[in-house]
């Protein structure tokens, strides 16, 4: 008994050390900068970065290094993952978060396959379990991974007027999730309230629907009629590539992922900053 509380203790305090040294390694990438090198690929493979407000530059480059550090980048079908994939993924997923608290807590891996890839999804309805077999762009499973198309990302970053971007969108569920549920109701800043969430989203939400079902053009793309889910996330997407259009037609929702975000990308101009 005596030598199983020694081993006890002994994986008790190994496990407290490596706890408090992850930390503490974490909070130092948080503070470090990219290389010049590193510098040169995000803002030749994320224009829309080189618009980031310079005060939120340096949490922008720690928080790529922090998931660089966290993240194993995997490459699926032959793809052989170069740094510029993996600074181009971690600067738009950081992009995200570069004013906030909120992390990618749960995400250890990005698969990231050539182009478009197969995926195989089940339905339930009721006692009835159907399959099916899509192609798909993008994928973002609760607690990680995220799946990705290389040929898509790229273009998804390169053209950051169009309001399209996959990894925008699969980070976007990444960051529902943290919730609880993937259901386009992620867990709000203390200054918002769920009512508040509720009373921009749904009636929009709604109208989405109504639009895409008869067949109008719409100011979101018009795969977020598929559920809340897809509409959070197809916002996310227009609120930092459309950001005028989207706080033109939708600014209670613009002011909702403003608060949430703590950022306002209709204010970042068009030019170089920083």
């Amino acid at each position: 008994m005596a030598v199983f509380l020694i081993l006890l203790f002994v994986a008790a305090g190994a496990f407290g050390y490596w706890q408090w040294s992850r930390r503490r390694r974490r909070k130092q990438l948080l503070v470090s900068a990219l290389t010049e090198h590193q510098r040169a690929v995000v803002a030749g493979q994320v224009p829309l970065s080189r618009r980031l407000p310079p005060d939120l530059r340096g949490a922008f480059e720690g928080k790529i290094n922090a998931f660089l550090d966290q993240v194993d980048f995997v490459g699926c079908n032959g793809l052989e993952v170069t740094e510029e994939m993996r600074l181009s993924i971690a600067a738009q997923a950081c992009l995200l978060v570069v004013n906030s608290d909120t992390w990618y807590d749960h995400l250890t891996t990005v698969l990231i396959y050539p182009g478009a890839f197969k995926s195989r999804q089940a339905r339930h309805n009721g006692y009835v379990v159907t399959e099916r077999e899509t192609v798909r762009v993008g994928e973002s499973w609760s607690r990680g991974p995220v799946i990705l198309s290389w040929a898509h990302t790229q273009q998804g970053a390169l053209d950051d007027h169009d309001g399209h971007n996959v990894v925008f969108h699969e980070f976007a569920h990444q960051l529902d999730d943290l919730s609880g549920h993937t259901d386009g109701v992620p867990d709000l800043r203390r200054d918002q309230s769920f009512a508040g969430w509720a009373h921009a989203f749904l009636p929009a939400y709604k109208a989405h629907v109504r639009a895409v079902e008869a067949g109008h053009k719409t100011v979101l793309d018009p795969y977020g009629a598929e559920g809340p889910e897809e509409f959070f996330a197809v916002a996310v997407e227009a609120f930092f590539e459309r950001p005028e259009v989207l706080k033109q037609h939708e600014p209670a929702i613009y002011q909702q992922l403003e608060m949430f975000f703590r950022l306002d990308p209709s204010a970042w101009g068009a030019g170089r900053q920083g």
